[in-house]
């Protein structure tokens, strides 16, 4: 096969075109031909953690080319839907027009919202009326595969509209007090699997505790590890400075390095 699947006239029929190609059993890629949707999915996902860290460091030109690879992963997993018969990219494309269409009807219907909180109001409801026939419980509706803190905190979101809430803040407050003393019993019994459960409870009762400050848990960890290693990087940079060699210098040194790094920052903030 010596034809061109380039199309000058579409940027995406293009990308259609090579990854038919790449699928193609006559002259294509024996890796691309192994692929199914059970191996590019850890991809998809990947991919879109990508997107985000170009977001978060303002690299656009980075940002251009991890949204072609989130593409990328679409264009590859409705290649083989396609060819299993199932679907094409045609109709993915359609069928999220179409909900996009029915999640509006302030844009597209006779509804109205007045700002962005009444436009969440209208899509979760359409969403929820979409999805009540596919499910039993309330909580059958979020997706298995989400990072932990975000399902965490979209489970609380689900429950909390049906009055299964802390009705104040401190009260949340007081639920992480009492799951941390839970996590010290745990920890001086030493029992792994307790110690585990407690863990998680923290965890879970931290997502609660971000919905109700208004505080997006997955990002705030997001940042948080961002900040660990901006200022851990400040501590081998002193330590390199002071002649001092990563892993043999003392922990009192490296706190005291973490503390000027951290003093730094703040003074430079």
């Amino acid at each position: 096969m010596t034809d061109t699947p380039i199309d000058p006239k579409s940027g995406i029929q293009s990308l259609l075109n090579v990854m038919a190609r790449l699928r193609n059993p006559d002259g294509g890629c024996p890796w691309d031909l192994e692929q199914t949707f059970e191996t590019i999915t850890p991809y998809t996902i990947e991919e879109a953690y990508e997107v985000a860290d170009a977001v978060e460091r303002g690299d656009m030109k980075d940002f251009k080319e991890e949204l072609g690879d989130l593409l990328l992963q679409v264009v590859f997993q409705s290649q083989i839907a396609n060819e299993q018969g199932i679907f094409d990219f045609d109709a993915v494309a359609r069928a999220e027009a179409d909900k996009l269409v029915s999640r509006h009807p302030h844009v597209f219907g006779d509804q109205s919202a007045k700002d962005s909180a009444a436009v969440m109001d209208i899509w979760n409801a359409q969403k929820d009326k979409e999805k009540k026939d596919k499910t039993t419980h309330l909580l059958d509706a979020i997706t298995r595969g989400l990072p932990a803190l975000m399902r965490a905190q979209k489970i609380h979101r689900k429950v909390a509209k049906v009055g299964f809430d802390w009705p104040r803040v401190d009260d949340v407050f007081a639920k992480l007090d009492e799951e941390v003393a839970e996590l010290r019993e745990a920890a001086v019994q030493g029992d792994a699997k307790h110690i585990e459960e407690e863990l998680g409870d923290i965890l879970f009762v931290s997502c609660v505790l971000a919905e109700h400050l208004g505080v997006d848990a997955e990002t705030a960890l997001r940042s948080a590890n961002n900040k660990f290693i901006r200022r851990f990087n400040g501590v081998e940079d002193l330590l390199k400075a002071n002649s001092q060699e990563l892993g043999k210098a003392s922990l009192e040194d490296m706190d005291a390095h973490w503390n000027t790094v951290k003093k730094d920052e703040k003074s430079a903030a």
